[in-house]
C-alpha cells in the first residue's frame, strides 16, 4: 500500500472557516483530486501550520513513501511559526531522499527551503485560471509535464511568486504574468516537483474561491459588484457541472487543458506514477 503524507498548508482555524463556507480544506481538496485517479493510494494530513502538531496516526517518516504539499493562504517568506515550521517540516522529509510533489505554496516553500527567493508579484494576484503558459524546452521533455500541451492554462490563485530559483532548479514552464510556473526544486536529499498553479483544483474549486476571497476581488477590480460575481460563479458551477457546455467554456475562456480532468491534472498523475514505479 503507498501511503502519502499530506502537507497541509493552512492553520487548523483558516480550516474551519473555510469549511464552514461550505469550502474544502486546501489538502482535502488535493486529496480528492488524487483519490480520483488513485484510489488506493493512502493519504494522511500533517498539519504543521498549528503548534503541537505531530506526524498522524502516531507514525514515523520512514511509514510514508512521499510527501505532498497543498496551497496555502500564508506567504511563504514570513518569518512565522506557521511557515518556518512547514519550511522544517519539509526540509526533515527532503533528507529521507524521498519524493516530494508541491502546488503553488509547495514550489515557494520549496525554493525557500534550498535558498532561492519568493517575492509579493508586481503585478498582482494571478486569480483564477494562469493564462497561455509554456513549456519550456526542459520542460517539453519532463516526465512531469507529460500529455500536458505546450502551451496551456491552469487553475490558480497566487499574491506571491518566485524571483529566484535555487542552484540545480530546472524551470519547466513559464508565463506573462510569472516566469517560474512549474519547476524541479532540489531539497536536501530529494527532488520536489512542483508548480506555481493548481492542477488539483477543479472548476468548483475555483466558484469556491471567488465566494471565499470576494472582498479582495472587488478591491482589486476583478468584479465591481456582487451581480458580476454571481453571474461568473454560476458560470464556472454550470460548466463544472456540465462540461461539454460549450457557451460556458467559450465565454469564461476554457478549453480542454482546464476541462479535462486527466488533462488538468496531468502533472498530479505523472508524479504519482513515478513514485509508484520507485516503491
Amino acid at each position: 500500500m503507498t501511503r502519502l503524507l499530506m502537507l497541509e498548508g493552512n492553520t487548523l482555524e483558516r480550516q474551519v472557516e473555510a469549511r464552514e463556507m461550505g469550502i474544502r480544506t486546501a489538502s482535502e481538496v488535493y486529496m480528492d483530486a488524487i483519490s480520483a485517479h488513485f484510489p488506493d493510494i493512502e493519504m494522511e494530513v500533517l498539519h504543521a501550520a498549528n503548534r503541537g502538531q505531530s506526524l498522524p496516526n502516531g507514525r514515523t517518516l520512514d511509514e510514508f513513501d512521499a510527501m505532498v504539499i497543498s496551497g496555502s493562504g500564508l506567504h511563504a517568506y514570513d518569518q512565522t511559526f506557521e511557515v518556518q515550521n512547514q519550511i522544517k517540516w519539509l526540509k526533515t522529509f527532503a533528507e529521507t531522499g524521498k519524493p516530494i510533489l508541491g502546488s503553488c505554496w509547495g514550489l515557494q516553500i520549496a525554493v525557500l527551503a534550498a535558498g532561492g527567493e519568493v517575492s509579493k508579484s508586481p503585478k498582482g494576484q494571478e486569480m483564477g485560471f494562469a493564462r497561455k503558459i509554456a513549456l519550456t524546452e526542459a520542460g517539453k521533455d519532463h516526465p512531469f509535464m507529460a500529455g500536458k500541451p505546450h502551451v496551456y492554462d491552469a487553475p490558480c490563485i497566487h499574491d506571491d511568486e518566485i524571483t529566484e530559483l535555487p542552484e540545480g532548479s530546472i524551470l519547466l514552464s513559464s508565463n506573462a504574468h510569472s516566469h517560474v510556473q512549474a519547476a524541479i526544486v532540489p531539497v536536501g536529499k530529494s527532488e520536489v516537483w512542483a508548480v506555481q498553479y493548481h492542477p488539483e483544483f477543479n472548476i468548483q474549486t475555483i466558484s469556491d474561491l471567488v465566494r471565499l476571497y470576494e472582498d479582495k476581488m472587488y478591491k482589486q477590480g476583478f468584479f465591481k459588484n456582487s451581480e458580476e460575481l454571481e453571474s461568473y460563479r454560476s458560470m464556472l458551477e454550470a460548466l463544472h457541472n456540465d462540461p461539454t457546455n460549450k457557451a460556458h467554456a467559450w465565454q469564461i475562456g476554457l478549453m480542454s487543458d482546464v476541462i479535462d480532468d486527466h488533462t488538468r491534472r496531468a502533472e498530479i498523475i505523472n508524479w504519482v506514477n513515478y513514485i509508484l514505479k520507485e516503491t
